[in-house]
């Protein structure tokens, strides 16, 4: 597993850390990991789909006036 280090962090910076480790019941270095994770991990991924409704909802949408052509769709020839 890959291992980092983080040189000349300030004392206070490391203090919190640690204080912040202990209310949690982790360790310091426990405490930097879920810090990192949740730095780099969306806590809510939102797909595409949902991000273009969510875009429409707010615009107040759009009405498409179109009718769906019910016809059976005829297979591609390749001559």
């Amino acid at each position: 597993m890959p291992a980092v280090t983080v040189r000349n962090l300030p004392e206070k910076t490391h203090r919190a850390l640690k204080v912040r480790a202990a209310q949690n019941g982790r360790s310091t270095e426990a405490e930097i990991r879920v810090i990192l994770e949740e730095a780099v991990s969306p806590k809510a991924r939102m797909k595409i789909g949902s991000q273009l409704a969510a875009f429409g909802r707010r615009y107040g949408g759009i009405e498409l006036d179109s009718k769906r052509d019910r016809r059976p769709i005829e297979p591609a020839r390749f001559e």
